[in-house]
């Protein structure tokens, strides 16, 4: 192995580079061959100053002649793989950079020219079983020369892989160099590294959900018998699923998490903080963190059409110099829209997202008040006013968030607290409907408006009033909350974000009140001028006998003169 120090034009079949570089370094290689293979290269070991950054300190890998050619890759020292690439043609450049630290940094670089048609037997594959065994290619005869096989297990859900190499006899090197095994936690051989082997070992491995990878990479000299593997699937302990609960309401979020959710992360309810430290979560049986939502760090986006809350809980470990627990972050989000919060919370562990959403409203209330200086509310129901006296509305927005603002859109009456096809417009889009209607300059999370009180012809005793109310960011200048009265051919286009409904009543006029407070007496009087049932039955056995005497008396008249008349109408009979 060997190479210039910094840089060179590389156009061997295959090649190992040794590579030291210091501070300050930006060199490049560039492997180019006349031919119609492609290339691998693998980066089987690389050391960068301690704490760089990739924005700082990176190897840059591009597929093509010239560092103009598209990116194909980047390692940093975060870099939780082993990198192998391939080019699409016949050429590849990569570039080393490095920043200003004093420090020798070191890499182990191998390409080979092969032909992608060209297919290995017995040389990685999809398992799928609860269960299974696999080796290297030849096994237990020497592996080939450049072999690279990948392996992907997959098992049943809601269980993870227990890996056992039961015999692995791979080229032996301090840091597996030139012939290894490496394998990952998932899918993907571009993070997740659980662990690098070479040598004469007997290793273990276990992933933390139901996928493992296993790669082999070997070069071009001193092939030995290789391994034989055996995986089986286990039931996961502890919860599977994200055991978390987020609530969102006008005034707060609250985000709860479980001990043994945090325990099957692999972490203890200390290493949690939000994205403002100082705000500390209340520890019982349960992790809680519950907070004003505009405070602990939290963000707000407006898009025009909602707006959503953000803070996130990240997680890592106290005490310690380094760790090799993936990093995990809790991103928990309120978004406010259309009559309701729709509260989100998802976990990102690498690249595993979890998702659970749940349903919230937003708090308003409306009240009558006494006086334009709506200091005092009217808490009487029914509400008893004098027709034509002024009434005082005022809708409150109940949340610690100070950049809302509240605009009372629509106001309709009813006599019927259903409002059904009877109603009578007060506000309309904005504007007044009403002459009496007389709305005041929106106040932080106030919306005012005062009219005249009024009856319905139908004589309906009661009068509902429906308020349609928009919430908007006080921050956009453009919201529709400063737009005021509009059109209804300017409302088609114009962009309102959070609406919700309010309804107070009944309002009843003070005569109705006298009538109510003289129906008993009224009622009482009726009930002394009815007869009782004794005096019916009298009365009507009266009617009846009268009735009969006059019918015997006409009767026997009749008769008498029936009679009389007979007697002189007679006929004699004959001798």
């Amino acid at each position: 192995a060997g190479g210039p120090r910094c840089g060179a034009s590389l156009h061997e079949q295959n090649k190992a580079l040794r590579i030291e570089l210091n501070a300050n370094a930006n060199c490049a290689w560039q492997i180019q061959r006349n031919t119609n293979q492609t290339v691998r290269l693998v980066f089987s070991h690389f050391k960068f100053a301690p704490s760089s950054s990739c924005e700082t300190e990176s190897i840059k890998i591009y597929d093509g002649p010239s560092t103009n050619s598209p990116l194909l890759g980047q390692v940093c020292n975060d870099t939780d793989a082993v990198p192998v690439l391939q080019s699409s043609s016949d050429s590849l450049t990569f570039i080393i950079t490095t920043n200003s630290v004093a420090f020798t940094r070191n890499f182990f670089v191998f390409y080979y020219y092969f032909s992608p048609e060209t297919r290995l037997e017995n040389c990685g594959g999809q398992l799928t079983g609860p269960n299974g065994t696999f080796t290297s290619p030849n096994y237990p005869a020497a592996y080939p020369a450049f072999t690279y096989c990948v392996w992907h297990i997959q098992t049943a859900k809601n269980s993870k892989i227990k890996l056992q190499f039961q015999d692995l006899f791979l080229e032996l090197d301090k840091n597996c160099q030139f012939d290894f095994a490496a394998v990952y936690d998932g899918l993907t051989t571009n993070t997740g590294l659980i662990g690098k082997v070479c040598g004469v070992a007997q290793p273990k491995f276990e992933s933390s959900s139901n996928v493992m990878t296993v790669a082999l990479f070997t070069d071009y000299a001193n092939s030995y018998r290789g391994f034989s593997a055996q995986y089986t699937s286990v039931p996961l302990p502890g919860p599977v699923e994200p055991d978390t609960l987020l609530t969102c309401s006008s005034d707060t979020m609250k985000i709860v998490l479980s001990k043994s959710y945090l325990a099957s992360l692999g972490y203890k309810e200390t290493d949690l903080q939000l994205r403002d430290p100082s705000c500390s979560p209340v520890i019982t049986n349960s992790v809680i963190f519950s907070f004003p939502l505009a405070s602990c760090g939290t963000t707000k986006k407006d898009d025009g059409q909602s707006i959503t809350y953000t803070n996130i809980i990240s997680l890592s470990p106290t005490g310690n110099i380094i760790t090799r627990q993936k990093s995990v972050q809790i991103i928990a989000k309120c978004k406010m829209e259309n009559n309701s919060t729709l509260e989100v919370i998802y976990v990102t562990k690498s690249n595993i997202v979890q998702n659970t959403t749940a349903v919230g409203r937003y708090n308003v209330s409306m009240s009558f008040y006494d006086s334009d200086s709506f200091s005092k509310p009217i808490h009487q129901s029914p509400y008893y006013v004098d027709l034509n006296q002024t009434l005082f509305a005022q809708v409150s927005l109940h949340s610690t968030d100070p950049n809302l603002s509240v605009f009372v859109d629509t106001c309709i009456a009813s006599p019927q607290p259903d409002f059904g096809s009877l109603t009578y417009d007060l506000i309309r889009s904005g504007c007044n409907k009403d002459d009496t209607v007389v709305t005041y300059p929106p106040l932080e999370h106030y919306g005012r408006f005062k009219f005249n009180a009024f009856r319905f012809l139908q004589r309906s005793p009661s009068v509902y009033l429906q308020c349609d109310i928009l919430i908007c960011d006080s921050k956009n200048a453009n919201s529709r909350c400063t737009e005021g009265c509009i059109s209804r051919q300017k409302r088609a286009i114009s962009s309102y974000m959070w609406k919700t409904k309010t309804v107070v009543g009944p309002i009843r006029l003070k005569r109705n009140l006298r009538s109510a407070h003289n129906s008993e007496s009224l009622a009482k009087a009726d009930a002394e001028d009815t007869p009782n049932p004794q005096q019916y039955s009298f009365y009507t056995l009266s009617f009846v006998v009268l009735i009969s005497n006059i019918i015997i008396v006409v009767a026997v008249i009749l008769k008498y003169h029936k009679r009389q008349a007979g007697y002189g109408y007679q006929k004699i009979p004959n001798s």
